[in-house]
């Protein structure tokens, strides 16, 4: 393999273990391999990992000091909550004077749902920290705790936010001891103590089994001669490295379908728009608003935690799903699929005229209503699938990988439609009909949140059975759609591609410029720390005013990710048309507002003829050197100065377009498009915050420096 900077991202799914090659220059994809997912291996999905790592490396030939990154996602945070398999734990619970009571009601948790009937097994000391605490009094604690049965340990006192220093003793004494053990404070800094203390029993439970998994699969890569940072994909959609995973392993939650939003986001650059990752039993729906994914608060068993995680939501309809039948009637699709059925899709073998149908329960206890193929000559039985249905609809392109064979599926509807005494068009679009109607709600519930122009949102398809579910989705919203390139391996491109990542959260009533500066500096830091490219760095500053959380999000690069100006710029007229389709008007209504090395912002121009909406909302697109649209709006405002005038015109801007209500003075939403940096300023409300933070991620430009600076009333 002759590129000189690869990234390595291997992705762990529910049956399949991918790995991908990518330039990190080009971003071009120079191979992938697969394995079985290994959930029974004694090493548990570790196994899987270092197998596809090392077929991936032999195959493509890879000499290991080329490889610049290397990264995966991990589904064993969690499959240990959903399978109940974690360590009982201890907590230890502190306060003092009037609240000591109040502090041990709050970190006594009982037992902790895990949801499908799991619980996670806690046990509480308390202790009361009014005249200070002493060595033995923890010795004694920790001994109570473990002799009741506790695995792994939790020490949590209120309000260690504001003085982690009792904590932070005990933690001490837990290490001499050798135990597993982790803080409140490690945890989260905000308030809220019972919410604290839970999730950090979450995350202590995960420690012991993701520390024995984490050394397994570090040993494989230095074995394999790798010395690459390994790097571990969080719910977020970032990555963070073994030192902090060994910290907090529960960010690792939910992984799996951050990895396809970072593929969405980096690879296929969507700004904004509805991706969905189909894979053969369900799906995963993200929305994603100015290149950023929407995140909420994970929650367990119907409880909150301090973690956030990417808002994705999951139906169990996808490519393999199979349907069920009543009174000669489809009435429902999913959850089985082929692949929890054991079966073979209808679209991969051979076409066999001789099929007939049959009603089985894919597994015990399901109801025996759910649809296959069986050919009594050769004693086999096939799955009908969403997937064969888009195929006999024409709707699954050449080279895709779910495109199937045409006979077989013509032969398998045309067997359903004879069972049904229904023609076999109208059995395949029911198929279709039905998925789609799960995916319905989710997407006007994200177009809804996210302020998404339904008018021309675009879905955007993942997942090996993309094909099957977002070309007839998109047909019925009378929505644009892109299937990804490499749609069966894009969360493996995403979790190589990915950025570190780390979140900074306070709860400060009133901040002042110096309280987001620090939190901002916080952020930056961690990620440097973690092997972060200083010159990749970008920090995300927001403020919820209504419960006073302050939060700084940075992300970088470990090695360049160069994403303008080195591949083959597209001719403008190609651009013109991907802009125009964007906005759903024609090339000649677009024109050039504004243009520096690395951006170009397109407007609409005022046409009589173009429908209502169009002409009442003007729209922005703002494109990037490599022709991908990074930014689309409406009605905003775009100026280019030079950046020692930036300071000076930005308060300008928000003293005009701030609007005054019932809750005080709203700033405006700002963008900034500085080299080739997108600078978010949409979370900041208060003016000199706003230009507080311009001016440090604007600190290492040249003061002649052209920026773009857009501007949105809220």
């Amino acid at each position: 393999m002759t590129a000189s900077n690869i990234r390595i991202g291997i992705d762990v799914g529910g049956t399949f273990t991918h790995a991908v090659a990518v330039d990190a220059i080009s971003l071009a994809v120079l191979g992938h391999t697969k394995v079985p997912t290994t959930h029974e291996s004694k090493a548990g999905v570790a196994q899987g990992v270092i197998e596809s790592l090392n077929r991936l490396l032999t195959d493509l030939d890879i000499s290991p000091d080329k490889v610049s990154f290397i990264a995966h996602s991990t589904t064993q945070a969690t499959n240990a909550l959903l399978e109940g398999d974690v360590a009982a734990v201890g907590i230890l619970g502190m306060g003092n004077g009037a609240i000591a009571w109040l502090a041990s009601e709050q970190t006594k948790l009982s037992k902790i749902s895990l949801g499908h009937g799991y619980f996670l097994k806690t046990y509480h000391c308390f202790l009361d920290t009014a005249k200070g605490l002493d060595r033995d009094r923890v010795l004694k604690a920790f001994a109570s705790l473990k002799e009741a049965g506790a695995q792994a340990y939790v020490i949590s006192e209120a309000f260690s936010v504001d003085n982690a220093d009792n904590e932070n003793f005990v933690l001490s004494i837990a290490k001499e001891l050798g135990l597993s053990a982790t803080t409140g404070n490690a945890i989260s800094k905000l308030y809220g103590l019972r919410t604290r203390t839970r999730t950090a029993a979450l995350n202590a439970a995960m420690i012991p089994k993701m520390l024995e998994t984490a050394g397994l699969t570090e040993q494989a890569v230095r074995e394999a001669g790798i010395k690459a940072p390994l790097m571990i994909m969080r719910s977020d959609g970032g990555v963070m490295d073994l030192k902090a995973m060994r910290e907090r392993p529960i960010l690792t939650m939910l992984s799996g379908p951050a990895a396809g939003v970072a593929a969405a986001t980096m690879f296929l650059r969507i700004s904004d728009g509805i991706f969905l990752e189909v894979g053969g039993t369900s799906t995963d729906i993200s929305a994603i608003r100015n290149g950023r994914a929407r995140l909420r608060y994970a929650e367990i068993g119907g409880h909150r935690l301090h973690m956030r995680t990417i808002d994705v939501r999951t139906v169990g309809i996808a490519g393999g799903s199979l349907a069920r039948s009543r009174n000669k009637n489809i009435i429902y699709l999913g959850p089985r699929s082929a692949h929890i059925a054991g079966l073979k899709y209808a679209a991969f073998v051979e076409a066999n005229d001789n099929s007939c149908v049959e009603l089985i329960s894919p597994k015990t206890n399901d109801p025996n209503d759910y649809i296959v193929l069986t050919n009594n000559s050769q004693n086999t039985k096939l799955a009908i699938t969403t997937t064969c249905a888009a195929n006999y609809l024409n709707l699954v392109p050449a080279n895709d990988p779910a495109r199937g064979n045409k006979q077989s599926v013509t032969a398998a509807f045309e067997a359903l439609g004879k069972y049904l005494n229904r023609k076999p068009v109208e059995c395949a679009q029911k198929y279709l009909e039905l998925a789609s109607a799960s995916c319905v709600p989710i997407l006007n519930d994200f177009v809804k949140a996210q302020k998404l122009d339904k008018h021309t949102l675009t879905l955007y398809g993942g997942g090996g059975g993309a094909a099957a579910i977002v070309p007839y989705l998109a047909q019925k919203l009378k929505h644009r759609y892109e299937l990804a390139e490499k749609a069966d391996v894009i969360s493996a491109i995403g979790v190589a591609l990915a950025l570190v990542q780390e979140t900074v959260e306070r709860q400060i009533v009133k901040p002042s410029q110096d309280d987001i500066l620090k939190l901002r500096q916080q952020a930056y830091l961690a990620v440097q720390q973690m092997g972060a490219e200083p010159s990749s760095i970008q920090v995300f500053v927001e403020i919820d005013s209504q419960t006073n959380v302050v939060r700084a999000t940075a992300s970088g690069a470990t090695s360049i990710i160069d994403a303008h100006g080195v591949s083959k710029v597209p001719p403008q007229e190609d651009i013109l048309k991907t802009v125009a389709e964007s906005m759903h008007v024609s090339a000649q209504e677009i024109k050039v507002d504004l243009k520096t090395a690395f951006f170009t912002v397109y407007r609409t121009i005022e046409n009589k003829k173009r429908k209502f909406w169009q002409r009442k909302n003007e729209a922005l697109r703002i494109v990037d050197a490599k022709g991908i649209i990074r930014y689309q709006g409406k009605q905003a405002e775009t100026v280019l100065v030079k950046k020692k005038d930036s300071s000076s015109l930005l308060a300008e801007i928000i003293n005009r377009l701030s609007n005054w209500g019932d809750a005080g003075k709203t700033s405006p939403t700002i963008v900034i498009f500085a080299g080739a940096k997108i600078i978010d300023l949409s979370g900041l409300i208060d003016a000199n915050q706003l230009i507080s933070v311009a001016q440090a991620e604007l600190e290492l430009f040249a003061v002649e420096e052209e920026i773009i600076i857009l501007s949105t009333r809220n």
